[in-house]
């Protein structure tokens, strides 16, 4: 089977034999990869780990074995949608609702990787993480399931509810859908952005306003204007830029909280102490979805109150290294890898 592996900052294809059950104790399934969402947690790896892996893991696939034992919900052609860590639930960390940080769900992942032709999926992963592809969404638009389900447990942690206005800094795909899980969860959002298409695009997606970043000081205060004065109540941060952790200091208001939801190049940047105290500001990191995070992200794309259509570009797999590239530029909000078309059942 064909596979992407990342090696050095380059992309190669290689031929790997594929799974096989036998080779997983005849328990699982096997699933043949008909697209795979480019995430930036795969860019970070590919940019800063050189070891050879194969990554992706917003996969949307076919099920071509399986060996069903409890799993009767799915059977062989099930067009499906995962996630790929599945936590113990029953851990401390589970218990207190930590769910990435769960020892076995850092353990757990498909294999090898979703920018291959075939991949294998556990028992537990059926179990908790596997989706079956509602009929009315394409590969693409589901693919976003995992990412989603990202942003749903960030607005989850922040305690977004009815009354309360987030600002959303940085609207790539995930500040995209960040502001929308805002929405879902009936909460005012407020988007901003350096690049103008993106503004719009945001204006389009229910948010309640989005303004053009221009300078901490301007744009923090065109926030404060729309807030009577205070400032956000909630500030998400899904810009990779540690310049944006100034501008959140500015835009929150007194006693508010930020929810970090990007990891930045100069990680020396940080929220300032005093900020911290004198303001009773909160500071909170988001990572990882649970089963349960899932199985809402899942459900939202079903019902069409979160939309992603035209988030994506999509990209066959020989072109993965242009998609990274495409995405790093800016030039892409989103790629999605195309690796196979269904077959017929």
């Amino acid at each position: 089977m064909k596979t992407a592996v990342a090696e050095n900052q380059k992309i190669s294809i290689h031929d790997r034999p594929e799974p096989k059950l036998s080779d997983f104790g005849n328990r699982g399934a096997i699933v043949k990869v008909l697209g795979c969402g480019l995430c930036g947690s795969d860019i970070v790896k590919f940019l800063h780990d050189s070891s050879p892996k194969v990554l992706g893991h917003e996969v949307v696939g076919e099920i071509t074995e399986i060996k069903n034992g409890i799993f009767s919900k799915f059977k062989k052609g099930d067009k499906i949608v995962l996630g790929h860590h599945v936590p113990c639930m029953k851990c401390e960390y589970c218990e207190n609702q930590n769910y990435s940080m769960c020892r076995h769900f850092k353990e757990t992942n498909i294999y090898p990787g979703g920018f291959s032709e075939y991949i294998y999926v556990s028992p537990e992963h059926l179990n908790h993480t596997v989706f079956k592809v509602p009929k009315h969404l394409d590969d693409m638009e589901i693919s976003f399931m995992e990412p989603l389900a990202c942003c749903i447990r960030a607005v989850e942690r922040a305690e977004v509810q009815k009354g309360t206005t987030s600002l959303v800094i940085g609207l790539g795909s995930i500040g995209l859908l960040m502001g929308q899980a805002i929405k879902a969860f009936k909460g005012d959002v407020i988007g901003s952005d350096l690049i103008e298409e993106r503004v719009a695009l945001a204006g389009n997606l229910n948010f309640d306003a989005a303004i053009k970043f221009e300078d901490n000081d301007t744009t923090s205060s065109q926030v404060k204007d729309m807030t009577c004065g205070f400032g956000a109540d909630i500030v998400f941060m899904t810009s990779g830029s540690d310049k944006a952790i100034d501008f959140a200091l500015k835009s929150v208001r007194d006693g508010g909280t930020i929810l970090v939801f990007s990891s930045v190049p100069n990680d020396t940047t940080g929220y300032t102490n005093n900020d911290i105290y004198y303001r009773e500001l909160k500071i909170l990191g988001s990572y990882s979805p649970s089963p349960m995070d899932l199985a809402l992200s899942h459900k939202l794309l079903s019902q069409k109150k979160v939309i992603v259509k035209y988030l994506s570009t999509g990209y066959n797999l020989e072109d993965l290294g242009d998609a990274i590239e495409d995405t790093i530029a800016n030039k892409t909000l989103k790629a999605y890898i195309k690796i196979a078309k269904v077959d017929s059942v």
